[in-house]
């Protein structure tokens, strides 16, 4: 277009090899949102397999994300200056060979430690995909959609993650959870070296070591506070891991301010739009992701599904969050961002309430309701909040901007079975009945959690493991509201901080 001597040129258009690329980037982050939950079915399984703890299983749960939030940034700033195509390729490389490694761990230590290694491998892998789609989708409209599927992608895998366990544990031992990623990352592997392009930052800025070290040691301290604290209290250990988590972030926001090259450009909180849409995505998937952990516990161990069917259960949050991909352009071309992102939270915090109404009723409608309610306005919500943190800050800041979006979505999974896992244990071993006549070895299982009871009490006495289950129930309608209070507060602060831009505004502002 030509006005008064001026000649703007629109933005290269993805053609059909673009699209098909961003199936096999979508395809990747669908996969690591599925090993973020495939394992909630197997608990029970490798509860009784490996003599899990409770704290064990929160370890098992959690280390996955935690390693992956506290490695993301560090691996940005890498593909960034190695290449990222390449560095995916290796990651997707390295996360085949570590779910060999968890499929045929021996004990819950060293399952422990394979998902660990997983989350290295998947934060070898989360950067790139959405810095690839950046670089590679131009038009506006066109990365809206693009970042659309692949937030559908990373969600519907969460919801994914039970009905593939629940069809493999019907079948297998729970360590085919880890297998199937083989097969799906060889794909990747195999059409990414084709069908992706190279990109990087030509500057390579060099990575700080000092840095990456910081992150990790402001992350892992004051995630293992807050899961201790729940359990044994505000013991001395406690209080040691929460300063030095404190103090390790203080010293690394200040270090980043003087850096020429950040790790993490913390001026772009500066930016309302942008660190508002940041807290809303990672709030809501600390409150959503620490929640449908234990879903699948309470369809197997109260309602007495089976794996498979426990999966299906759970079909609906699938369906519901690919169909809200294909709405997401309706909606934010009408509300706009802030809007969007506000009612989209909102809703999901009303179908949190209805979901702990629901769990309390014998009839499965209502509970699949509430699951599709709350997967699909988190989904738009979610899309939304990406398109927003990639949008609002100048196209040369963009992949700082990707690295924090995925550093506090991985977070706030960590977080949010950490913290809510938490909460729920406590009100479960707080609203368990103990008989008196019971000896110390059915005590401690009945206490430690609903997988250890099932294990040692179910078949035995039925009665004690009746009111074990009644327990845990109310402790997953707590939990629940707890959720809902934490996404209502993020949709809130979502209405106020981010403006509303509509998709149009977009396009011409850019």
């Amino acid at each position: 277009m030509t006005q008064q001597g001026s000649t703007t040129t629109a933005p290269a258009r993805a053609g059909a090899r673009e699209w098909i690329a961003l199936i096999v980037l979508t395809l990747a982050v669908t996969l690591l949102a599925v090993d973020g939950t495939v394992l909630a079915l197997a608990v029970p399984a490798l509860t009784e397999a490996l003599s899990a703890t409770s704290t064990q299983v929160l370890w098992i749960g959690d280390v996955y994300s935690l390693a992956l939030a506290g490695l993301l940034v560090t691996m940005g700033n890498m593909a960034d200056r190695i290449g990222r195509k390449r560095l995916l390729l290796i990651g997707a490389i390295g996360f085949g060979l570590s779910s060999a490694l968890a499929a045929f761990a021996l004990n819950a230590e060293m399952l422990i430690l394979a998902r660990a290694v997983l989350g290295i491998s998947g934060a070898t892998i989360m950067p790139s995909t959405l810095a690839i789609i950046r670089s590679t989708f131009l038009d506006a409209r066109q990365r809206t959609r693009a970042i659309a599927i692949w937030s559908a992608g990373a969600t519907a895998g969460a919801a994914l993650g039970p009905l593939v366990g629940g069809a493999l544990l019907e079948n297998f031992w729970w360590g085919s959870v880890f297998l199937i990623n083989i097969p799906v990352m060889l794909l990747v592997v195999g059409l990414g070296i084709p069908l992706l392009t190279e990109s990087r930052n030509e500057a390579r800025a060099p990575i700080d070591l000092v840095s990456a070290l910081l992150s990790f040691a402001t992350i892992v301290p004051i995630v293992y506070a807050i899961k201790t604290v729940v359990k044994d209290g505000l013991t001395l250990t406690v209080a040691i891991a929460a300063i030095v988590g404190i103090a390790a972030g203080v010293v690394f926001v200040r270090r980043q301010r003087r850096l020429t090259h950040p790790l993490i450009d913390v001026r772009l909180f500066g930016n309302p739009a942008f660190s508002g849409a940041v807290v809303a995505n990672a709030v809501a998937i600390f409150a959503l992701s620490g929640l449908l952990f234990f879903f699948s516990q309470y369809l197997q161990l109260v309602r007495g599904y089976s794996p498979l069917v426990a999966g299906l259960a759970e079909l609906p949050a699938t369906i519901a969050s690919m169909l809200a991909a294909v709405a997401v352009g309706w909606v934010l071309g009408r509300l706009g961002r802030g809007r969007a992102i506000g009612i989209g939270l909102l809703v999901t915090a009303l179908a949190m309430v209805l979901l702990a109404l629901a769990e309390g009723l014998p009839n499965y409608i209502w509970l699949a309701l509430a699951l599709a309610l709350a997967s699909g306005a988190l989904s738009i919500s979610s899309a939304v909040s990406v398109d927003t943190i990639v949008t609002v800050v100048p196209r040369s800041r963009a992949g700082a901007a990707s690295s924090i979006s995925e550093t506090a979505y991985e977070l706030g999974i960590a977080l949010g079975i950490a913290v809510l896992g938490s909460v729920l244990n406590a009100v479960y071993r707080g609203s368990v009945h103990v008989p008196d006549h019971l000896v110390t070895d059915d005590r401690a299982a009945l206490t430690d959690s609903l997988a250890a009871a099932n294990q040692a009490l179910a078949e035995r006495l039925p009665e004690v493991f009746a009111a074990a289950q009644e327990a845990f129930t109310t402790a997953m309608q707590i939990t629940s509201v707890v959720a809902a209070v934490i996404i209502a507060a993020a949709g809130i602060l979502a209405l106020i901080l981010i403006p509303n831009t509509k998709m149009q505004d977009a396009d011409s502002a850019r």
